[in-house]
């Protein structure tokens, strides 16, 4: 049957009108032609014997949904913008796109055309309140909003010529409100963003008007002043509607009221950022807190975090402390000895040190102390090749030349002291000007954009840390510092703030009961406040290790003394009910780090010898404390090259035996080599609603960016599936690679055709779950998803393309095996945080002084309508704890708030690194630390190579990773 042109249009609306007119049109698919095999490693083959037109949906801003009738593709992608300037709160900063599948059409795509894909994704609703638990009083950083204001107009600004900066945008969209406010304004105070929307409580008396503005500001080409006309046109874009807003805030299914959000965003952050440094939502300042050294030439600002959002109790306004690194205000000289860790004053730089400054300094701005009071600023383009002393330039266009030396000598009379130091350069590319360092002085309030080496994100870890009791009251300094009852935004729009932190109805769970080992004096155990230990334990289900060497590559380590803590760690994994052979397979090797690639081949390969041909089940290796790449490539190469598992530990452990460290490395090495260190009580009793009355399968996914400055590196996604059931304790992982800053994971499912197969399908989630039928005998009937690391502008675009991929992984394995899922985002980055009501309570605060573990809050700071909670499932260890945000966005199980707090507070007393139950539902936890460890896996000629290109178009080609052995990939290598 062809498609008359008249059907391949775009109907909008009733859902149930249309489906009808689809099957009057194209009647029901016959099943003939389907051969379908769900076996392990054989191919789903699929013949086509008729041509169907898919139904696929896309979803608009609004969530409205557009079916169209497509010819011979399977699209679902989705047209929600993954980011707009105006829209902070919802904006994604990994920008990602939803792409089609590129294999020709299949009956799989068919089919799911009309299963998966056919059923509007509006995210799921709360199904009710949690009532499990004790109750309690808990205070959050919250403070209620009211807004009175009922008129919101919208203008779009256009800036004549185009201004790049959005600072200088806003410094005369400030001057143009400072010179027509009382005039052509008609007194109004406008907000603006900084591009292209300027926001006002009311209209303006104009529709369309054009203004001249002169701006005075910081020439960095010349490094004077300079006065810049402008052309300013407003033009009336739209009103911006509040009846959204209050529908959502009263708990109505709505279109979420982004527009409205935003301009409260931008006006509560107005007159802030005129007094601070702001960056996105935060705004910092050296006043808040005398700034902290972090070493290298950087120190830390105090600031916060400022967000509205829309809850149960109204509109809410998020405040957070925060702290952030900036560049020291230093004379450059002294910022360069503290990069290079040493004096420069006296000997020339060598090449490496010149270019770790080029490095460090490019894109600093800087002002000139040569010339008195006369303070020029200047940004930093590179570096010269050569010390000041040989540096000379033309004077003038007959190319007299002058050294820079005598030029500063003769104009300025400024002596050069460093002349064996290189100039800084500065200006533009077709102007370039020297400046000698030692007359250059580093300006103020900047931020420190690259990487921070591990002692300064210690050191600023140790600034930003603070106990509850003292963030509670930074917080609340804050809000009185900020005094928005005299802001006149705040007025001007009707905007009012309680000072008071909003007081939370909440319940602390009760912790699960754990079992172990029936030899053990413990076999049964409560945790209590989330913590315990080993003793009078032993694990549940003990691993096997046969075959072990051990390789020491740390040279302050004699061989008695390895072969003495090898022997008390085998001793520890005994007691503790694994089966561990006494001595290993061949003597400890001792070896340089640099060697780290024949001394693995060479043990490898000697073990095998020794045992005939068997393989070496465990290595483990000795490190020293600083150890570089060694660790990572001790891994990559283990694991996906020998298919050895490894348990790395470091020198000062080895000498300084503590037996608490030794059973950590115990259970750790347990889950390595397949075994399990405790379980649920409940799980064993078949007693975990929606998990043990049927096959349940329950992933963790997280995908990993390079850090911030690698514009080349590929993203690392990262997928781990419960491998046993009832029990879900055992996760298997799978990682890949994915082109750069790409959220959604490419990899969940795939598939390709072969010339002598046909169409082959593959891909994360359906590998996974063709191994728990393995390993369990069963078929999942029940998929639970964790998902981690998705901000809230991407959960759309997420839950419509990942959910669609695990629909098609499930039907490749049967046409008509479409289990239901449970899709929860996991969010560790937000800016809520719980206090005690009372701080003195001890019965409501754990040792450090936080809420204690299990305490869940399902109510008043929550979403109005979608179903989320916040969860601290753990003790604090220091400073104050965050609680995790979990939201379900699509429930096909039907959990009750109770069941799904339940399971996941539950949960996360079953991570096996450790004896404490942790902030992160395991399987996220997992899925994070198996992407991590995949960036190993990346041969470091390669990341040099990608560095050096620069940036890596999303569409390019990405270098897949190593393939994980199947030694490797079925246990949990990443713990």
């Amino acid at each position: 049957m062809d498609m008359q042109p008249m059907y391949a249009c775009e109907l909008m609306g009733h859902m149930e009108n249309f489906l009808v007119v689809l099957s009057d049109k194209l009647g029901t698919k016959s099943s003939n032609g389907f051969f379908v095999k769900w076996g392990f490693g054989q191919p789903l083959q699929i013949f086509i014997s008729f041509p169907l037109f898919v139904l696929s949906i896309l979803f608009l801003q609004d969530r409205r949904i557009i079916y169209k009738l497509r010819h011979g593709e399977h699209l679902l992608k989705s047209r929600r913008p993954l980011h707009k300037p105006t829209e902070p709160r919802r904006s994604c900063r990994r920008r990602s796109k939803c792409k089609p599948e590129k294999s020709q059409e299949t009956e799989l795509d068919r089919q799911l055309a009309s299963s998966a894909t056919c059923k509007s994704l509006v995210f799921h609703q709360r199904p009710g309140y949690g009532q499990l638990g004790t109750k309690c009083l808990v205070k959050a950083n919250h403070f209620l909003a009211d807004i009175s204001v009922s008129d919101l107009s919208h203008y779009n600004v256009k800036i004549t010529p185009e201004v790049i900066s959005r600072k200088t945008n806003k410094a005369i969209i400030s001057e143009l409100v400072r010179v027509y406010r009382n005039t052509d304004l008609a007194t109004r105070l406008p907000v603006y963003d900084g591009g292209r929307n300027l926001y006002t409580a009311g209209l303006l008396p104009f529709t369309y008007k054009e203004f001249n503005v002169t701006l005075s500001e910081d020439d960095d080409a010349t490094g004077g002043t300079r006065e810049r006309e402008f052309k300013v046109l407003i033009k009336f874009a739209t009103h911006v509607s509040m009846h959204q807003l209050r529908e959502l805030l009263s708990g109505k299914q709505v279109d979420n009221p982004q527009e409205a959000l935003t301009v409260f965003d931008i006006v509560l952050r107005e007159l802030a950022a005129q007094s601070y440094v702001s960056i996105g939502r935060f705004l910092y300042s050296p006043d808040v807190r005398k700034p902290q050294q972090l070493g290298g030439g950087l120190e830390s600002w105090r600031g916060f975090y400022q967000s509205i959002r829309p809850t149960q109790m109204g509109l809410s306004l998020n405040i957070d402390m925060s702290s952030m690194a900036f560049i020291e205000p230093l004379p450059v000289i002294d910022f360069v000895a503290q990069i290079l860790g040493k004096d420069v004053h006296s000997k020339p730089l060598s090449d490496a040190d010149r270019v770790k400054i080029k490095k460090a300094l490019r894109g600093v701005k800087v002002e000139v102390t040569h010339r008195g009071n006369f303070r020029r600023k200047y940004r930093i383009s590179g570096l010269t090749s050569q010390p000041t002393r040989e540096l000379i330039f033309p004077l003038d266009e007959q190319m007299n030349m002058k050294s820079v030396v005598d030029y500063f000598q003769e104009m300025y009379g400024f002596t050069i002291k460093y002349s064996h130091l290189p100039c800084l350069q500065v200006g533009s590319q077709r102007k370039v000007n020297y400046l000698p360092m030692e007359a250059c002085k580093i300006v103020g309030g900047q931020r420190y954009t690259k990487g921070l080496n591990e002692k300064q994100i210690t050191s600023l870890l140790k600034v930003s840390c603070q106990r509850p009791r003292e963030q509670e009251a930074d917080i609340l300094q804050t809000m009185q510092q900020n005094n928005y009852d005299n802001n006149p935004y705040a007025k001007e729009f009707g905007i009012s703030i309680d000072n008071k932190l909003a007081s939370v109805e909440a319940r602390v769970l009760p912790p699960p009961w754990l079992k172990y080992h029936d030899t053990g004096r413990e076999k049964e155990y409560l945790p209590q406040v989330g913590q315990w230990n080993m003793m009078n334990k032993k694990v549940i289900n003990g691993s096997t290790v046969r075959y072990w060497a051990c390789i020491n590559f740390s040279r302050s380590v004699q061989e008695s003394t390895a072969r003495g803590f090898c022997q008390q760690l085998v001793q520890m994994c005994q007691i503790s009910v694994m089966e561990f052979s006494q001595d290993p397979v061949i003597p400890i090797y001792s070896t340089r780090p640099d060697q780290v690639k024949k001394a693995l081949k060479y043990v490898h390969s000697a073990a095998m010898d020794k045992l005939g041909g068997k393989e070496l089940e465990l290595l483990i290796a000795i490190l020293p404390d600083n150890n570089g790449s060694l660790y990572g490539d001790l891994k990559r190469i283990c694991e996906t090259d020998l298919g050895l598992i490894s348990q790395c530990c470091l020198t000062k452990h080895v000498f300084k035996i503590n037996r608490q460290y030794l059973a950590n490395v115990a259970l750790k090495i347990n889950v390595k080599m397949g075994g399990r260190n405790t379980v649920l009580l409940d799980a064993l009793s078949w007693r975990i609603p929606l998990v043990s009355d049927i096959p349940t399968i329950i992933f963790g996914a997280d995908v990993t960016h390079p850090e911030s400055g690698e514009d080349s590196c590929p993203s690392i996604a990262a997928v781990v599936a419960s491998q046993d059931w009832p029990e879900v304790t055992k996760y298997a992982g799978l990682v890949c690679a994915q082109p750069h800053r790409e959220e959604l994971i490419q990899d969940l499912f795939r598939s390709w055709k072969d010339p002598q197969r046909g169409v082959i399908y593959g891909g994360m989630i359906r590998e996974l779950l063709l191994s728990f039928k393995k390993a369990t005998g069963q078929k999942p009937l029940r998929i639970i998803f964790y998902r981690d690391g998705v901000s809230e502008g991407q959960f759309y675009q997420v839950l419509l393309y990942e959910l669609d991929a695990i629909r098609k992984a499930c039907a490749s394995l049967e046409p008509s095996y479409q289990p239901p899922v449970t899709f929860v985002v996991v969010q560790k980055r937000h800016h809520t945080r719980l206090f005690a009501n009372n701080h003195d309570d001890r019965n409501s605060i754990d040792k450090s002084g936080n809420i204690l573990p299990g305490t869940v809050v399902d109510s008043k700071i929550c979403h109005p309508s979608e179903f989320d909670f916040y969860l601290c499932s753990h003790a604090g260890i220091q400073g104050t704890s965050r609680p995790a945000h979990y939201h379900v966005l699509w429930d096909e199980n039907n959990f009750t708030a109770d069941e799904i707090q339940s399971l996941t507070n539950n949960l996360c007393y079953t991570y096996a690194r450790c004896t404490r139950s942790v902030s992160v539902v395991p399987p996220a936890y997992y899925a994070h630390l198996a992407a991590y460890r995949a960036r190993f896996y990346m041969e470091p000629d390669v990341v040099e190579i990608t560095k050096l290109r620069g940036t890596r178009s999303k569409e390019g080609p990405v270098r897949p990773l190593p393939a994980l052995k199947e030694k490797v990939k079925n246990v949990m290598f990443y713990c």
